[in-house]
């Protein structure tokens, strides 16, 4: 009996084994892409970087603690884009509606040349600005987040830095979206990787959804963080690794280039559409005199009678984005290094003249509006962006990229994290587009110590005085006119903010001379129509991915995340 007892218990352990071995995994999370709250609300790239906002702004932080808590979170559970060895720009407006602007974008090394990603015809060489050691330019994100901390923050700091340490330290379980995107880059991290990297796989079965990763080395560089903020990064052993890493394989960036980083906080860029007064990012971002330069073009114009992606407001819309990137690439750079025109770039009397040649039955010709040549690389543009607003009232629209996927693709060893390739949105050779196919000038020319040109446009709006939207999206060029055509669904359509973010899209750089299209974005008769009129077209799967919050008329805030990253998540209370 005694042995038939023992042998009972045992086939129940194996069926039980076994039924747990068949079992598929589940996540601990999940995402929820719109939803309402009387209160406070974040929205992020991933629901447990959102979960963390959340957790912050209960326990009294204001919108810069959650957003530095978001940002180092999205470092461990987002690392394509989320990130401490890049950059970004935060905008910021308190409840009582005074603002300001932060820009802690990289910047290039001191031994930077104008022409090092030319050969000796003075052609690029293809992979060399965007992948490995020499596409890096020095990180602000580290530098960034401890400004606007110190500048704005009301928790202790420790206490935004801890939820990134247990996340890296103890793991989380991967969603099905990234699991696959750490699937496709396999070979990009054994390539640039001497180290064991935590994001390779020795096995052949590949990333699976819910498989636990954790990053002990990336813990440890958060720990020097938590206890030495800046210096815990641009100093020390975190800078010690890195330049280490640096040196071994023919990168520029040195211990000085890390010392002396600095943020720059910088007047935001304001103007007026309408009943809303609009707060977005200046130089070096492109995106707020971008955005203030489109909705300038067609505010004289009647686009709610047009009707949403009716074939006048596309052929409208994408003439004003068409005009705007063709100033972008001859005027726009780190306006500490160039004399931007900002206020005449957006004053009404230049926008009415740029205008001035566009024809409602006749696409412009962009070698007219001006010139330039392309060559579009295939990558995929991998920035973050997060939205938040507190109880207060207090919002904080930030936007942090890598600039690629996982950046150079390079992680520094010994200290867990990923650098950028930033150093590709500068302009390598005047008339020669980056991988985004944007093409730049002397503006945007490389120099020591300059920051790279970028689309990033976190923006937050007001409406009749009171806070009324915060917005922005990763997408690189297509960010622009992503936030500006969400933020038309809602003015001109009146789409309620849920319906214009999902909304299909489309896009106009100026160069190459086609409109973007997203499926489904208009009829195939609209499509006709603008075809006859001259306009050419570039199908694509996705652009930007935006993430929004909007005070509804009842008071409450409605955050959205973008159905096109099935990660994207929103929280509140």
């Amino acid at each position: 009996m005694p042995n038939l007892v023992a042998t009972s218990v045992i086939l129940v352990f194996v069926a039980l084994s076994s039924a747990c071995e068949k079992a598929p995994a589940q996540l601990d999370y999940s995402a929820e892409q719109s939803a309402y709250f009387p209160e406070a609300a974040v929205a992020s790239a991933h629901p447990l970087a959102s979960d963390v906002g959340k957790q912050i702004l209960e326990r009294g932080g204001n919108a810069v603690d959650a957003a530095v808590a978001v940002q180092l979170a999205l470092a461990v559970v987002y690392p394509r884009a989320g990130n401490i060895g890049g950059g970004g720009f935060l905008v910021y407006r308190a409840a009582d509606g005074t603002t300001d602007a932060l820009d802690y974008r990289e910047k290039a090394p001191a031994a930077a040349s104008r022409d090092m990603y030319l050969d000796e015809n003075k052609d690029p060489v293809d992979g060399l600005s965007t992948r490995g050691h020499l596409a890096c330019g020095v990180p602000g994100t580290v530098a960034g987040l401890v400004a606007a901390h110190e500048k704005y923050g009301a928790l202790p700091w420790k206490d935004l830095v801890q939820p990134a340490i247990d996340l890296a330290k103890n793991g989380f379980l991967l969603s099905e979206t990234e699991a696959s995107r750490l699937n496709r880059f396999q070979e990009d991290f054994k390539e640039f990787n001497d180290e064991i990297c935590p994001f390779v796989r020795t096995d052949t079965t590949g990333w699976q959804t819910a498989d636990r990763i954790a990053q002990q080395d990336l813990a440890a560089t958060l720990r020097r963080i938590r206890e030495k903020k800046s210096a815990g990064f641009y100093a020390g052993k975190t800078a010690e690794l890195f330049v280490a890493e640096m040196e071994a394989n023919g990168g520029l960036i040195t211990a000085a280039d890390l010392a002396a980083y600095e943020p720059v906080w910088r007047q935001p860029i304001t103007f007026d559409y309408h009943d809303y007064r609009l707060i977005s990012m200046p130089p070096s971002s492109s995106g707020g005199i971008a955005l203030a330069q489109m909705l300038g073009m067609v505010e004289n114009y009647p686009l709610a009678e047009y009707g949403y992606h009716s074939t006048a407001a596309i052929h409208l819309m994408a003439e004003a984005e068409r005009r705007a990137y063709a100033d972008r690439a001859e005027y726009l750079g780190d306006m500490d290094y160039y004399p931007v025109p900002v206020d005449s770039l957006i004053a009404e009397p230049y926008l009415l003249q740029r205008m001035e040649t566009f024809r409602p039955d006749s696409a412009s010709v962009s070698t007219a509006v001006g010139a330039g040549d392309y060559n579009m690389q295939k990558e995929s543009f991998e920035t973050t962006h997060t939205s938040i607003v507190d109880a207060a009232g207090n919002a904080v629209s930030l936007t942090t990229t890598l600039n690629s996927n996982f950046g150079n693709k390079v992680m520094v060893d010994g200290a867990g994290f990923f650098l950028n390739n930033e150093m590709d949105d500068f302009s390598i050779k005047p008339g020669t587009p980056n991988q985004f196919g944007l093409v730049g000038k002397e503006a945007n020319a490389i120099a020591p110590g300059k920051r790279m040109l970028s689309s990033m446009t976190p923006t937050i709006i007001e409406k009749d005085g009171q806070l009324y939207m915060v917005l922005g999206a990763p997408g690189g060029s297509t960010i622009i006119t992503a936030v500006f055509q969400v933020f038309v669904n809602v003015a001109e359509f009146g789409m309620p903010l849920d319906s214009a973010v999902w909304a299909p899209r489309f896009h106009h750089q100026w160069l190459p001379d086609m409109i973007w299209a997203e499926p489904n974005v208009m009829t195939d008769s609209i499509r006709a129509e603008l075809a006859g009129m001259g306009h050419q077209f570039r199908d694509v799967k996705r652009m930007a991915v935006i993430k929004a919050i909007v005070r509804t008329a009842d008071g409450q805030l409605h955050a959205v995340g973008d159905k096109r990253n099935p990660d994207d998540d929103v929280s509140g209370y």
